[in-house]
This record gives structure tokens, C-alpha cells and sequence, in this order.
């Protein structure tokens, strides 16, 4: 008989952030499977969950790593899949195993948790009765002022992640796509104790991000038209 594969919601931040459902799988599983080795390993440390069999799958292994991993599942292991932070595959990899084990017939069990998206959506005060997640967008200027010109007809509430380094290239460019005709929150380290919420329109935000020189996680949400 084949095993699980369960997808496991980790923190987003705060450690404490973790299901016991959760930590329960952690435990039981006979492999972990890491993003990350460093940042994967603190993290079982953090629970006190030690001596797993592990295995990484990220953006620069994960065809290679699905397959192995595959592997273990076909011959009756349960896999515990962890991103770095937050809810694997969702922004981030593992859709290639998922697809893979969907093929095989492998049960896939989801394990929800902590996620930036729905509590900087619900903290921002927009609508959110319908909302469009897009994610990334191109980390070139040319294509990503495009994209956010393409998105300026979509009057509904628009949310964007972008890695630290780049948060006020983008308010920059939001900024010059939509002017002061939406307004911006930026939901900045989620469950840290450093936490803050961001509200303003664009330029307002790029130029205090600018300024202040401020890095850390964040969700930019843009409120609808």
C-alpha cells in the first residue's frame, strides 16, 4: 500500500502559529521533506522533533527530488512536505510532486495553517467579497510595470507577495501604474513581534518605505476600484 502525502502548514513567523495536528504529522512521519536543509532543520528543532529521515525540494531540485520522492511514497511512506515558511506549494514548490502523486494515485492529505495571504487580506479593511491573487510579478521593471497595466482594468482588490529586497521597486511602480486612484495596505512581518500595517496610497508608502529603508516580509494589498 502507498503512503500519505501530507502538506504541512508551518509559521509564517511566530512559532507558536503551529497546529497540533500539525505537529502530530511532524512527528509521525517517516520523511520530512524540507525546502530548505538549514531553515527545515530549525524548525523541527523548534518542536523538539529530532532524528527524521529528511529529504530538500526547492526551485533549483524539485523534478529530481519529486521523483525520488515519489519513490518513498510508492513503497508505503508517509511524507511530510514543509516550505519555509507558511503553506507549502502555495507560492512556493511542490506542485510537481503533487501532480505526480495525483498520477500515481496517492492519497495527499493537506494540513492547513498559517498563511500571510488571508490575514493581510483581512486586516487590510478592503472588500475582499471577491479578490484576485497574483502573486509575484516579473522581477524586471519593463515587464512587471506591464503586467500591473494589464491589471489596472480588474477593479476587484489585488494582492501581491515579493521577496524583501524589492518592496519598494514595486510600491515605485504601482505607484506610477495606478497614481492615487486605489489605495495600499502593506501587511509588513505578519506575526513577529515587529509587525506593522501599512495603509496609504502608493506613492504615500513608497516614499516612507524608501526613506526608512525597512526590510523584512510582506504582502502588498491593493484595494479595489
Amino acid at each position: 500500500m502507498a503512503g500519505i502525502l501530507y502538506l504541512v502548514a508551518t509559521p509564517i513567523g511566530n512559532a507558536e502559529d503551529i497546529t497540533l495536528r500539525a505537529l502530530r504529522i511532524l512527528k509521525e512521519a517517516d520523511l520530512v521533506v524540507y525546502e530548505e536543509r538549514k531553515e527545515g532543520a530549525r524548525r523541527l528543532r523548534q518542536y523538539g522533533i529530532e532524528n527524521k529521515s529528511v529529504e530538500t525540494l526547492n526551485e533549483h531540485n524539485e523534478p529530481a527530488a519529486s521523483t525520488l520522492i515519489l519513490q518513498e511514497l510508492k513503497l508505503g511512506r508517509s511524507v511530510a512536505l514543509i516550505s519555509d515558511a507558511g503553506t507549502p506549494v502555495f507560492a512556493d514548490p511542490g506542485q510537481i510532486l503533487v501532480k505526480k502523486a495525483i498520477e500515481a494515485g496517492i492519497r495527499i492529505v493537506p494540513v492547513p495553517g498559517a498563511s500571510s495571504v488571508l490575514p493581510a487580506l483581512i486586516v487590510s479593511g478592503f472588500s475582499i467579497q471577491t479578490f484576485l491573487f497574483h502573486g509575484f510579478l516579473s522581477p524586471k521593471r519593463p515587464r512587471r510595470v506591464s503586467e500591473l497595466q494589464q491589471l489596472k482594468r480588474d477593479r476587484r482588490t489585488i494582492v501581491f507577495m515579493e521577496t524583501p529586497y524589492r518592496l519598494t521597486q514595486l510600491l515605485r511602480d504601482i505607484a506610477d501604474v495606478f497614481g492615487t486612484s486605489r489605495k495600499v495596505c502593506v501587511a509588513f512581518d505578519l506575526t513577529l513581534p515587529t509587525e506593522e500595517i501599512f495603509r496609504g496610497n502608493p506613492m504615500e508608502l513608497y516614499q516612507r518605505f524608501l526613506k526608512e529603508g525597512r526590510k523584512g516580509e510582506f504582502v502588498v494589498v491593493l484595494g479595489p476600484g
